[in-house]
C-alpha cells in the first residue's frame, strides 16, 4: 500500500506541475501491485501505445482531454476501458485484473494439449500468419535505438611515425591515453528516436513484383555526449582523425598486421575511397536512407516467417516444450502458454510463447539466451589476437491481428543485443613508394563490450492506395541533437515513454 501511495503522489505531482502538458500513467497488476510492461493502450480506437519496461506511458497533448478513451489489454488480464477523467480519479494508475473465465467460454477436456503438436502447427501456419499479402499500407511507427560502448581496456601506442620526433610521439601517445581513459571512465551512450510514416506496397511491372517502401520522418532526435563516440562509425571517424595526423592523405598505403599484409591499396583521400566504394557497390547514404533501411531490416529480422534467427519457432525439433496452460487475450479468445528450453546443441534460447488457439499464430514471445549460451562469434585469440562473441540476445515481440484480411503485423518489439570483443594486434601502414617510405606503426589492445537496445512500436495502421504511395517524394532529414531528454519535443505525438536511465542522462561536452 505504501508503494502505491508514493507512486500515486509522484504521478499526481508530475501532472500538477504540467510536465510538457501531457498525461502520464502507469499500469500495474491489481493483485501484486507490480508494474506491467508492454501492455497495449488503444487510444480513441485509432492509435496504439505500449507501457514501457517500468509500466509507464504518456499520452500526447491532443489525446489528453478528459473524454479521450483508453482501451487497455494484456495477455491473461481482463480488458479495461476508461477515459482520461477516470485515469485522473485513479491517481493516474491503472490496475489490471487477471481474467476470470466463464465455464461456457472454455473447452473442457481431459486431454492435455500436446506442446510439440502445437509448435508443429505454428510452423505449418507461418506463411499464412506472417507473410504479407502486399496490401498497400501506411504505418505510423516509432523507432528507438539505445547504444552503449563499454570498453574495459584500451591500450593504443604509436611506436613509429615517420617525420615525428620522439618527443612529439610522446605527446601524441599521451593524448591517446587521455582519450582512452575518458572512454573507460565515461562509457559513451547514444539514444536515437525516430517517428514517421512508413509506407509499403508491392508493385508489379513487366510481370515482376517488387517490394516498395517509403519513409516520411515527422520527428527525429539524437541524445549523446558531444564529442563522444558510441557507434562503430563514430569510433572509425575518430580513429581516422588520429591517423590523419600521421599519414599523408595524398599518398597510398599498404596495411600489415602481425604476420599478415594486405595487397589492397588504401588512401585517406575522399575521391579514392568514393571510387573504391562505388566499384564494390557501396553507395553513400543519407539519414533518410539509413533510417528506412534500419526499420525495414528490423521488421524483416523479427518476422517469424522471414528469418531463421528464432529457431525455437522455425525448427521446433531443437527444443523441449512444456505446456503451461491457457490464458485469455481477447473477447472469448484464448492462447496456449508454452515454455521452451534447448534440447540440442544448436538450440540457444529459452523463454515463453503465447500461441493463438484459433490459427496457431505466435501472439507474443519472451526469449533470452539460455544460461551459458553464446551466439556466433570468432575466436582466434591465441593465433591472431582477435575474439568476438555475441553474449547478449533477448527480447519481447508482440504481434497484432490485421483488421483487414488475414495475418498479423508487428505491433511492438524490444530487442537487446550485445557482444564481447578483444583485439590485441600490431598495425602498420607502409607507403607505396620507391625509396624512402612513410611508415606508421601502432600497437593496440582493446577489450570490452558493445550493447544496443532497439524498440519498435506500430502506433497506427491504415490502408492506402498504391498510386498514392508512388507519388510520395521522400525528403532527407536532420536529427535534432539534444543534451537531455525533453518530453516537450514529443508532446504532439504518442511515443514510447523512455525509461529512467534515458531521462537521467545528460550530455557532457
Amino acid at each position: 500500500m505504501q508503494k502505491i501511495i508514493i507512486q500515486s503522489f509522484l504521478l499526481l505531482l508530475l501532472h500538477q506541475i504540467g510536465v510538457a502538458q501531457n498525461i502520464k500513467g502507469k499500469i500495474i497488476d491489481a493483485t501484486t501491485q507490480e508494474s506491467i510492461p508492454y501492455a497495449n493502450i488503444r487510444v480513441n480506437d485509432s492509435e496504439n501505445l505500449v507501457s514501457n519496461a517500468e509500466g509507464f506511458f504518456t499520452l500526447s497533448e491532443s489525446n489528453s482531454s478528459e473524454q479521450t478513451k483508453l482501451s487497455i489489454s494484456y495477455l491473461g488480464y481482463a480488458n479495461q476501458q476508461i477515459n482520461v477523467a477516470d485515469l485522473k480519479k485513479s491517481n493516474f494508475i491503472i490496475q489490471l485484473v487477471p481474467a476470470v473465465y466463464e465455464l461456457n467460454d472454455v473447452t473442457i477436456s481431459n486431454v492435455k494439449p500436446n506442446p510439440d503438436q502445437i509448435m508443429a502447427n505454428v510452423k505449418a501456419n507461418l506463411k499464412s500468419n506472417y507473410v504479407s499479402d502486399g496490401t498497400p499500407s501506411k504505418d505510423m511507427v516509432f523507432y528507438r535505438r539505445s547504444d552503449y560502448f563499454k570498453p574495459k581496456t584500451i591500450d593504443v601506442e604509436i611506436e613509429k611515425s615517420t617525420g615525428f620526433t620522439k618527443q612529439t610521439l610522446q605527446k601524441a601517445n599521451a593524448d591517446i591515453k587521455n582519450f582512452s581513459n575518458n572512454l573507460i571512465t565515461h562509457p559513451p551512450k547514444e539514444f536515437t528516436d525516430i517517428l514517421g510514416n512508413y509506407y509499403t506496397t508491392n508493385v508489379k511491372k513487366e510481370s515482376k513484383t517488387s517490394f516498395v517502401s517509403k519513409l516520411e520522418v515527422l520527428k527525429a532526435t539524437k541524445l549523446k555526449n558531444e564529442g563522444s563516440a558510441t557507434s562503430s562509425e563514430d569510433l572509425e571517424k575518430k580513429a581516422m582523425n588520429m591517423m590523419l595526423q600521421h599519414l599523408d592523405s595524398t599518398k597510398y598505403y599498404r596495411v600489415k598486421s602481425g604476420l599478415f599484409g594486405s595487397r589492397d591499396s588504401i588512401s585517406l583521400r575522399k575521391d579514392f575511397n568514393s571510387r573504391k566504394n562505388k566499384k564494390i557497390g557501396i553507395e553513400a547514404t543519407n539519414q533518410l536512407t539509413s533510417a528506412k533501411r534500419n526499420i525495414t531490416s528490423f521488421l524483416s529480422q523479427n518476422n517469424f516467417a522471414q528469418t531463421k534467427k528464432f529457431n525455437f519457432i522455425t525448427d521446433p525439433d531443437l527444443y523441449n516444450y512444456t505446456y503451461e496452460g491457457t490464458t485469455y487475450f481477447a473477447d472469448n479468445e484464448f492462447a496456449y502458454v508454452i515454455t521452451f528450453k534447448p534440447r540440442r546443441s544448436k538450440a540457444k534460447f529459452s523463454g515463453k510463447l503465447y500461441v493463438s488457439e484459433n490459427d496457431y499464430a505466435v501472439l507474443r514471445v519472451d526469449y533470452t539466451l539460455d544460461e551459458g549460451e553464446k551466439l556466433e562469434g570468432f575466436n582466434m585469440k591465441l593465433l591472431l589476437g582477435i575474439k568476438v562473441s555475441q553474449n547478449v540476445s533477448k527480447g519481447t515481440i508482440i504481434f497484432q491481428k490485421k483488421s483487414e484480411g488475414n495475418g498479423y503485423y508487428l505491433q511492438y518489439a524490444t530487442i537487446d543485443s550485445g557482444m564481447y570483443f578483444y583485439v590485441n594486434r600490431p598495425l602498420k601502414f607502409i607507403e607505396l613508394a620507391k625509396g624512402e617510405k612513410d611508415v606508421l606503426s601502432i600497437d593496440m589492445k582493446i577489450e570490452g563490450n558493445a550493447n544496443s537496445t532497439t524498440e519498435f512500436l506500430n502506433i497506427s495502421r491504415s490502408k492506402i492506395a498504391t498510386e498514392t504511395i508512388e507519388k510520395i517524394k521522400e525528403v532527407d532529414f536532420k536529427f535534432l541533437n539534444v543534451k537531455s531528454y525533453d518530453a516537450s519535443i514529443w508532446k504532439q505525438y504518442n511515443a514510447i515513454e523512455p525509461q529512467e536511465e534515458m531521462k537521467r542522462f545528460k550530455a557532457i561536452n
